[in-house]
């Protein structure tokens, strides 16, 4: 036992019953029969093994450095709920509590966010740690904490430090998780104490999966070896502002474009080489061939990094609404959140409550929600005045550049400018360890230098007259918001404690990465959106939709858009704010560009429109219809073809059937739905031959190999010079994947049915080509009749959408790479699920890879201003991170079924609903 600990009553089960404990015994002994016979060779686990490292949650125990008494009360699910009597002696708990549950998932977090994987997983990670410290998200959290964050923020990191290394106190690795258990048979590695800036570095992994644009800005450069520039534009139309309503409507941002042009700037918005409404610009024009390689290789390494919260930055959503007390049963706001993140085990997400006793100046908090293991605060959720939600901006705070390399320099304004450098050394187990030098342009670090293969091409890399000569190649450096410090700490702490909207938009200017939406409510039936962040602003002819030249001065930018002219709303004369992933503004209306590349708007649009349904009936809504509106299945892109898919003449009977299944269909995506898997595999199957087999192999999946025309050809090639190429990027991250851009693209093109995209070559189709719209559609039928036969049989009274939209959920170390019997102990599924891609229940799906689930919503909340103790809240696991827990994915079922927990706040309601106490004392 720790020498910080006294005897306790131990762990006991609680409410849950009988059968969750008969479950959890047999999934013990499954673990310890299968551990007899299986690591390296005979190793045995005893019983007591896999207990050990399950938390304690009854009875009490000394924790040294509190000031008083903290009570941990947790209900059936195992979610806390933190009692103290100061500041410190709260954070100090969370940290402790936390660690309980989930310090393998945070040790592995900090290891990735310091670029120091290797040290637990050995030379695999390498790579990975090179690209990572290359972007030294660790060092910018260092300085973070030492120069830019708020003396109390310092003081809550150090008291959740405390409490996190108070847990750790005298423990082994096989006594904190089962997972330092399996390392042990390879890896002498022990867990180290947690430090301050642990909690900080994390907030930059988080930043870089909601980092905006940049995969859009790879892929439009890639697109240019094979597409002119009005093909890469179909690919990227206009957003439909006519059609999908933006966030802030009501016309705040006209003041700030008349103070704009009263001072006499000039605006980026519209004047640069993309429109700002979401076509693409062209690529620069020196380095084409080099930029091209570049980046292919950047995708490369991009590919093969550990996922923080998002599919590497892409298909990432959110929805997120707020609905005004008149409109609702209550008389109060009710507020909805769902981020759309990765699937991950654990959930990314953690659910705790932190409670003062009596709130005071020494005790500020009551608040309850959403945190990340690792940090503490809540950062969604509610306290006893205010509620509030995220979603993802997509604002365009990265941009990448060419950099011409000349020796020790890179070229800058006409001059060789010496990089500035440093030496990393990366440890490895079971190997030497290994130093690299981590170079940086003014723009950022070199992300080039993280490959051989980049620096071979760039140094071969052809480029046209207008570029310098070439001396020794180019390289891709990386201009990012989050590579500097920032007080995205203070706001957590800033907006757990507000208790109004002035309170709220003071919290929300120090969230500076990454800008998210923000949506308020409170108990006075006020409503508000408001755009935090730091935004860059650009030069004319730039608007980061592309690559840009990075010797020349004028690609730099030249500053951020103030906080007081960022886009904000309160108390809309509609009544309800909608934040989906949407253009915030309409760009014509505001002086800034803030990205090209909006989501297109398909879900925003569906919650609007639900939610105007409601009001124009005349009905009032509820806790439970917010949660049938996140549940909504409905597919928008369904609605527009399958009229069209229905006049196609089938004469082959089979297809025919297949094609019946939509007559009647309503457009919903229910697991069980065969016409949802007919539909889908359709929309698929046009894709592929649209576009799929006409984008260069950098974005096609990786092995799936064609035929095509040579690169540079003037016309079709004859059918014997065609050349072989075979795909490169994952199955999860190619394109086209499906998504709501993709909607759009393809509802712009259904009145042109002669346009080139409808045709696809001989070599390409069987039998024969297609050379318009409807005999495209014809053969993508034709094809998903025989592609679901293939995978799910003949009968199609046997098909249904669940069966091929299925959730995998796997421990992110050891369950992704670990031998194959420890992948099945720790991982779970599949779940049969219901939406789609671009659906307001988004489970998401990429169309060039497949139809399995590869992002979900992480979470669902609904907080009821009128009565706090009525809001709903669900995770997709469950609050441990240890395998054998009774609270591993316990919530999964329900998560994946739709439905929400009861989510207790007052004290009388805690305590109604806890099943477990622990008293720490000091």
């Amino acid at each position: 036992m720790p020498p910080n600990t006294t005897a306790s009553t131990g762990q006991q089960p609680g409410k849950s019953g009988r059968k969750k404990g008969r479950r959890a015994r047999l999934i013990v002994l499954v673990l310890v029969l299968a551990l007899v016979g299986g690591v390296t060779g005979g190793a045995y686990w005893s019983v007591s093994t896999v207990r050990a490292s399950f938390p304690q949650t009854k009875g009490s125990l000394t924790l040294a450095g509190l000031s008083g008494p903290v009570d941990v009360k947790r209900d059936d699910y195992g979610i806390p709920q933190i009692y103290a009597s100061s500041d410190a002696d709260l954070f100090m708990a969370q940290g402790y509590v936390q660690a309980q549950d989930r310090f393998y998932e945070m040790d592995v977090r900090r290891h990735m966010t310091s670029g120091r994987l290797s040290e637990m997983f050995g030379k695999s990670q390498v790579d990975n740690d090179e690209f990572l410290r290359t972007l030294g998200w660790e060092r910018i959290a260092e300085e973070e904490y030492d120069k830019t964050l708020s003396a109390s923020t310092k003081k809550y990191l150090q008291a959740y430090a405390k409490g996190v290394n108070a847990y750790l106190d005298g423990k082994d690795g096989k006594d904190i998780s089962l997972e330092y258990a399996a390392l042990g048979f390879t890896n002498d590695y022990k867990p180290e104490k947690w430090t301050p800036v642990d909690s900080i570095s994390w907030l930059k992994a988080m930043a870089w999966d909601l980092r905006g644009n940049m995969q859009d800005e790879i892929d439009r450069a890639l697109m240019t070896s094979r597409l002119g520039p009005k093909q890469i534009a179909d690919l990227y139309p206009d957003y439909p502002y006519s059609r999908n309503k933006t966030i802030v409507q009501s016309g705040q941002y006209d003041e700030v474009t008349k103070t704009f042009e009263q001072s006499g700037a000039t605006s980026s918005a519209g004047s640069s080489t993309a429109s700002t409404s979401g076509t693409t610009g062209t690529a620069p024009s020196s380095g084409t061939a080099g930029l091209q390689s570049q980046l292919s290789g950047l995708q490369n390494v991009l590919d093969d990094l550990p996922t923080a919260v998002g599919v590497n930055g892409n298909g990432i959503g959110s929805n997120s609404w707020v609905v005004r007390g008149k409109y609702t049963i209550t008389g109060k706001p009710l507020l909805a959140n769902d981020p759309h993140l990765s699937a991950s085990l654990p959930s990314v997400w953690y659910q705790m409550g932190l409670h003062c006793r009596s709130v005071s100046s020494t005790c500020q908090y009551d608040v309850s929600g959403y945190t990340f293991a690792g940090m503490p605060g809540v950062v969604i959720g509610h306290n006893q005045n205010i509620a509030w939600g995220m979603t993802n901006s997509g604002v365009d705070v990265t941009d990448l550049y060419l950099e011409k390399l000349s020796g020790d320099g890179y070229l800058y304004d006409g001059k060789t400018v010496p990089f500035t450098a440093r030496e990393e050394t990366i440890k490895v187990a079971g190997a030497a360890a290994k130093k690299i030098v981590v170079r940086e342009t003014n723009n950022g670090p070199l992300l080039s230098d993280r490959s051989s293969e980049l620096v071979k091409v760039g140094r071969k890399a052809t480029v046209d007259t207008a570029a310098p000569d070439r001396g020794d190649g180019y390289g891709i450096a990386l201009r990012w918001t989050a590579l500097s410090p920032g007080t995205t700490m203070d706001a957590v702490f800033a907006m757990d404690k507000a208790t109004n909207w002035s309170d709220f938009r003071a919290a929300a200017a120090l969230f500076d990465v990454p800008s998210q939406n923000l949506i308020y409510a409170d108990t006075k039936d006020n409503i508000g959106y408001t755009l935090p962040g730091k935004i860059p602003t650009r030069a004319q002819g730039y608007d980061g939709s592309v690559p840009a030249p990075g010797w020349d001065a004028k690609s730099r930018w030249t500053g951020y858009i103030d906080q007081d002219e960022l886009p904000y709303e309160y108390n809309p004369s509609r009544g309800y704010i909608v934040t989906a992933n949407q253009a915030v503004v309409d760009q014509s209306k505001y002086p800034y560009t803030l990205t090209t590349d909006w989501g297109y708007g398909a879900r925003s649009q569906r919650i609007t429109d639900l939610i105007q349904s409601k009001i124009d009936d005349g009905g009032k809504i509820s806790t439970d219809d917010m949660r049938q509106m996140q549940l909504d299945n409905s597919s928008e892109i369904a609605k527009l073809l399958v009229p069209k898919l229905l006049k196609i003449d089938i004469e082959d009977k089979d297809v025919r059937q297949a094609q019946k299944l939509l007559e009647g269909w309503d457009y919903t995506q229910d697991a069980d739905s065969a016409a949802a898997a007919y539909f889908n595999s359709v929309w698929r199957n046009i894709l592929k031959l649209a576009f799929g087999n006409k984008l260069p192999k950098e974005l096609r999946v990786q092995g799936q190999c064609l035929w095509v025309d040579p690169v540079n050809t003037t016309g079709p090639a004859d059918e014997t010079e065609k050349v072989r190429e075979c795909g490169e990027r994952e199955a999860d991250q190619a394109q086209p994947d499906g998504g709501d851009r993709w909607f759009e693209v393809v509802r712009t093109l259904m009145d042109d049915p002669e346009s080139d995209w409808w045709t696809t070559p001989k070599s390409l189709t069987r039998p024969g080509a297609a050379h318009n719209r409807d005999d495209l559609f014809k053969r993508a039928m034709i094809d998903a009749r025989w592609e679901l036969t293939a995978k799910l049989g003949k009968d199609i009274d046997t098909w249904s959408w669940g069966r091929l939209h299925r959730l995998f959920l796997k421990n992110q170390t050891l369950g992704t790479d670990g031998p194959s019997f420890l992948q099945y102990v720790l991982n779970r599924g599949p779940w049969k699920l219901s939406g789609g891609e671009a659906t307001v229940n988004a489970s998401g799906w990429n169309a060039a890879g497949g139809y399995g689930v590869v992002w979900v919503p992480s979470m669902r909340m609904v907080a009821n201003l009128g009565d706090l103790d009525k809001s709903k809240w669900i995770n997709l696991t469950g609050a441990s991170g240890h395998a054998y827990s009774a609270h591993y994915t316990d919530q999964t079922d329900k998560w994946a079924d739709g439905e929400l927990l009861d989510w207790s706040f007052s004290d009388d309601a805690v305590d109604e609903s806890t099943s477990d106490t622990l008293v720490l004392r000091p």
